[in-house]
């Protein structure tokens, strides 16, 4: 028989390390954001002051508060103070425009949008665009109305009664290029916070540099895991190779996280030179090709490859490096790297699985469909109980990788199923480029594929057929979608030509995928 015992438990919420490394680490400095800093002290009085203030604002628990700002300390307080005011954290991309903004925020349902005054035309584009009255509150500077509201309140903090309720929604996009809102659980980011501060030895001593953006699911966790450990985060508002680089020296950075696209910016910048103290850093996506390691090995700067999806809190698996893997020969070791490897100690050991969701063999050779489950995947999609549905497979979630399972238990990505383009670590799903195309009165259809590029990792090249009797240019056509999307979303390049089709009239995209793989980079 199991006895009560309500003293052995307790929901687990990463709000809880700001306490924790509060009452341990007081007088050390917990965030530099410019010439500004602050203790952990004041991290923990800021945050549970926001709290105040946005209880003030009308913010009740369970209601959505939007967050638009590069990495700045506002956005790092938001993790922190929108759950401590019963809130859920809805970080947004800065990267999107003001319409794509809108449509999230209409989504979201968020009643507050915080927003960083550099992005001050897109938040109030956003905010017009929801039908439902948002509460704006600028910040950015010392006379912000944030600063002033967060000065003035008093400090709040409300306890989490259910570990497994929502904390953030986190906005990805999918194959219908429609907006699909990840929900993150207090219980899941806790331990997918643990698990990135073990798994990349953060420590009181760590110095974390802000290349990642934070609202990229939620910057992999990082923005508690570097609190958990009681370490110093360093926000970077922007990135910039000669920036990094001079932040790097002059605050000691151990940490940083990037898609291989920056690491090929840092590695070629003319500022590059070898650290002497230990410097480390993940990269998702694509590995890192042998010349680049090589470089960055060159460089002092130790690299472990994540990999994860918005849906699992940003890194699942990573490629556990053995030591006796160090002896083996150079191109044996970039094989075993460029594998997505195994479960993070907090996750549940990955599958490959068919059509039917039976295993394939361990065989480096059967392909088959990446499947998870565990404290580390989302609850589901908000407001979406269709696609939640359809991205599982007998009680597990589909990633939408393909790939293959080694005789060691580590997977291998072979392709995606999902025609998403990653574009410099960002998400583009082909279909949004293509509806935008298609909007071109003089465009009868098109479709947008991934091509290869030297530093975005890959970029949308789009096949276009124009209507009888219609003419536009390749670069016309760029500047159009350039009205409607993202500028990271739009195509590089256009290409003029009947798109190719099976007999059910199908666009098979994989022949234009080797089309575009043969295209010259344009760079840049």
């Amino acid at each position: 028989m199991v006895m009560e015992a309500p003293f052995a438990y307790t929901p687990l919420t990463p709000t809880s390390f700001l306490d924790r490394s509060a009452l341990v680490f007081a007088e050390r400095t917990a965030v530099v954001d410019g010439d500004q800093s602050w203790t952990y002290a004041e991290f923990r009085q800021r945050a549970r002051r926001m709290a105040g203030m946005l209880a003030g604002l009308g913010v009740a628990p369970g209601d959505r508060v939007a967050v638009l700002a590069p990495n700045t300390h506002m956005l790092l307080e938001a993790h922190f103070g929108v759950p401590l005011a019963g809130g859920v954290l809805v970080a947004l991309n800065s990267r999107l425009n003001g319409e794509e903004l809108g449509t999230l925020l209409e989504h979201s349902g968020a009643t507050v949008l915080l927003f960083d005054r550099t992005l001050a035309d897109n938040a109030r584009v956003a905010a017009a665009r929801s039908s439902s009255a948002v509460r704006l509150v600028d910040a950015g500077d010392p006379e912000s109305e944030y600063e002033r509201l967060v000065a003035e309140a008093a400090e709040l903090s409300l306890p989490v009664e259910d570990e497994r309720s929502l904390l953030s929604i986190n906005y990805t996009s999918g194959t219908t290029g429609g907006p699909k809102g990840v929900m993150y659980h207090h219980r899941g980011a806790y331990l997918q916070a643990l698990a990135m501060a073990y798994h990349t030895r953060l420590d009181a001593e760590s110095a974390h540099l802000w290349t990642l953006p934070m609202f990229h699911c939620n910057g992999w966790c990082f923005t508690w895991a570097v609190t958990a450990a009681g370490g110093r985060h360093i926000c970077l508002p922007r990135f910039d190779p000669a920036e990094v680089w001079r932040l790097f020296r002059q605050e000691r950075v151990s940490h940083f996280n990037a898609a291989p696209t920056v690491l090929t910016m840092l590695a070629n910048a003319k500022e590059a030179a070898p650290v002497d103290w230990s410097l480390r850093m993940a990269t998702g996506g694509a590995p890192p090709s042998p010349a680049l390691l090589a470089r960055l090995s060159e460089l002092g700067i130790h690299v472990t490859h994540l990999y994860g999806l918005t849906e699992t809190f940003g890194p699942m698996a990573l490629c556990e490096w053995k030591p006796e893997w160090d002896d083996l020969p150079a191109g044996k070791r970039a094989q075993l790297r460029a594998r997505q490897g195994v479960g993070n100690v907090i996750a549940c050991p990955l599958r490959v699985v068919d059509d039917d969701g039976a295993d394939v063999p361990a065989d480096g050779e059967t392909v088959g469909e990446l499947a998870a489950r565990g404290n580390d995947v989302m609850l589901g999609y908000y407001r979406d109980p269709e696609a939640t549905a359809a991205s599982l497979v007998g009680g597990w979630f589909k990633t939408g990788d393909v790939g293959v399972m080694h005789p060691d238990g580590y997977v291998e990505i072979r392709d995606r199923s999902k025609d998403i383009i990653i574009s410099g670590g960002e998400n583009v799903a082909s279909i949004e480029v293509e509806q935008a195309l298609v909007a071109h009165p003089a465009v009868l259809e098109a479709a947008v594929v991934a091509a290869p590029d030297p530093v975005w990792g890959e970029v949308p090249v789009a096949y276009v057929t124009l209507k009888d009797g219609q003419e536009v240019t390749d670069a016309e056509l760029i500047e159009f979608t350039r009205g409607r999307l993202a500028h990271f979303k739009c195509p590089k390049r256009v290409v003029f030509e009947e798109l190719p089709k099976t007999s059910t009239g199908k666009v098979e995209k994989y022949v234009l995928r080797a089309k575009a793989a043969a295209l010259e980079p344009l760079g840049g």
